[in-house]
């Protein structure tokens, strides 16, 4: 499992802290970005980045975002086919939402999370799975439908 990691400056030392805890669990990494701090940077081009690795690839792959709100991240990521990302709130929130929803990527906010927080929403966001009960797949096939019936390539 492929886990993409993406961060502004706001977000970046957390992001360091979690994509070393994610190592050190055997994941593999790949750091979209920032790879340096950089206090002018902006977090819609980490966040797009992580939501195309993503999206590309949904069954392989789960992103990372932090950003200081955690909600420009998730905002930018749920732009791409396939995503399903979630501003994390605690580590129960979570599991709740990778059990009932299934989401592949997870946002949290820098300014609000401490380290130790943050790497229990992760351990839940990689841990948890799926329940796969009716209710969870026929919503899920919903927003797949609204999401086809509403895209529109800008390009």
């Amino acid at each position: 499992m492929l886990i993409y990691f993406g961060a502004d400056h706001r977000g970046f030392e957390l992001k360091e802290q979690l994509k070393n805890y994610v190592n050190d669990l055997g994941y593999e990494i790949y750091d979209a970005g920032n790879d340096r701090y950089d206090e002018g940077d902006d977090y819609t081009e980490f966040a797009a980045a992580v939501g195309q690795g993503v999206g590309r690839d949904p069954e392989g792959s789960k992103g990372v975002l932090v950003c200081g709100s955690g909600a420009g991240v998730v905002v930018t990521a749920n732009k791409f086919l396939g995503v399903r990302a979630a501003q994390a709130v605690n580590a129960d929130q979570v599991y709740e939402a990778k059990r009932d929803d299934d989401i592949n990527i997870l946002c949290i906010a820098a300014d609000f999370a401490n380290e130790n927080d943050a790497k229990e929403m992760v351990k839940n966001f990689l841990e948890t799975k799926f329940d796969e009960k009716e209710r969870h797949v026929r919503r899920l096939r919903k927003i797949d439908e609204i999401e086809e019936q509403n895209f529109v390539p800008r390009y």
